[in-house]
């Protein structure tokens, strides 16, 4: 790897994450400001700008004609997001799942995925379908503030305290925060592609791993140290809220950034999507046993992310283990992770925790 593409992909990627820092911060002191609950500010524009990075690289990679680090990107992040996110910040801390992630927004993330799978399964996901797509994501955040405000009153929560900075310094925050994220996003576009052709492997395999990996930086600094802090509803809703945005926001704008939409290979279709749909399926089970999610199943979602990395890996490399790879995935692995996840479920329906919220 040469010098010049090292420095395009850590540079661009730090340009990522101090744009997506900048915008949060401008934009959730301008949420306030306008008297948006605090909830819905970690729901919609925390979860939405810590998803700003990979909004950025999408859209890039769309219009530059790299359809497959588009693709890689969302269905990649939103598999990391759950397998390692998740999994790392369970094992810091034990995490709390509110009821109404459970009843509301997990199900809207499952029903985005098989949404998203849907448009793409001709092959690709047209202009039109990318505008369907930010219309119901326009939708989502309206109906995630109507409720907030709906159960503010029997919220003990403290009135968010006003930012003392004027709102101008705000809006420059989130203009430069903005501006960061375009510059950095073509570095690590094209960093990433170089990366690509230099090792032989192709641009697909890199879009689901490093490039879905470095824009969700964000996601993972915010998670685990709300994990840590003792914030483990936000680690949790933050990754579900940024599921939710990459599929409606970043493939939907990319797909409107684009005259002909954004093209889905058959590989991607045959095995990335379904790989998704498994992952953002099983947080359901696991949060609804208890409403949290324990240090055992984090060793486990972060396990299956190693196990799904080193499969793309070798798959790449066209390494003669891939075979023997995948049938021990299909034949043991996967099996013993869906029994645990079904004996979870039916001994939380037996001690009755999954009537109970926390």
């Amino acid at each position: 790897m040469t010098l010049a593409i090292a420095v395009a992909v850590l540079g661009g990627l730090a340009l990522l994450v101090a744009g997506a820092e900048i915008l949060v911060r401008g934009a959730s002191a301008l949420a306030m400001r306008f008297g948006v609950p605090p909830l819905v500010v970690g729901l919609t524009v925390v979860a939405f700008g810590t998803s700003a990075p990979e909004i950025g690289v999408s859209v890039e990679a769309a219009l530059d004609g790299r359809d497959d680090v588009c693709v890689g990107n969302v269905v990649g992040s939103n598999t990391f997001n759950v397998l390692l996110i998740l999994g790392l910040s369970a094992l810091v801390a034990p995490l709390a799942v509110a009821r109404k992630l459970v009843q509301v927004d997990i199900p809207v993330m499952i029903g985005t995925a098989m949404l998203a799978a849907w448009l793409a399964s001709d092959g690709v996901v047209s202009r039109v379908e990318g505008a369907v797509m930010l219309a119901l994501l326009v939708v989502f955040t309206w109906a995630a503030i109507r409720l907030a405000r709906g159960d503010a009153p029997a919220r003990d929560e403290p009135p968010a305290e006003a930012p003392r900075r004027h709102a101008a310094v705000d809006a420059v925050f989130v203009l430069g925060g903005l501006a960061l994220l375009v510059a950095g996003s073509k570095w690590f576009v094209g960093g990433a592609s170089d990366l690509a052709r230099a090792f032989g492997v192709d641009e697909l395999t890199i879009g689901l791993t490093l490039v879905a990996a470095g824009t969700s930086m964000p996601e993972v600094a915010t998670s685990i140290l709300a994990s840590a802090r003792g914030q483990r509803d936000i680690a949790v809703g933050n990754v579900v809220g940024s599921n939710i945005f990459n599929v409606l926001g970043v493939l939907g704008a990319a797909a409107v950034a684009t005259g002909d939409g954004v093209a889905v290979t058959r590989t991607a279709l045959a095995f990335d999507f379904p790989v998704m749909l498994a992952v953002v399926a099983a947080c359901l089970p696991l949060a609804w046993t208890g409403f949290r999610i324990g240090r055992r199943e984090g060793a486990v979602l972060v396990g299956l992310y190693v196990a799904w990395t080193g499969f793309l890996v070798l798959d790449a490399k066209r390494h003669h283990a891939v075979p023997d790879y995948g049938r021990v995935m299909t034949t043991f692995v996967i099996p013993a992770v869906v029994a645990g996840i079904a004996v979870s479920v039916f001994l939380a329906f037996r001690r009755g925790n999954g009537r109970a919220a926390p």
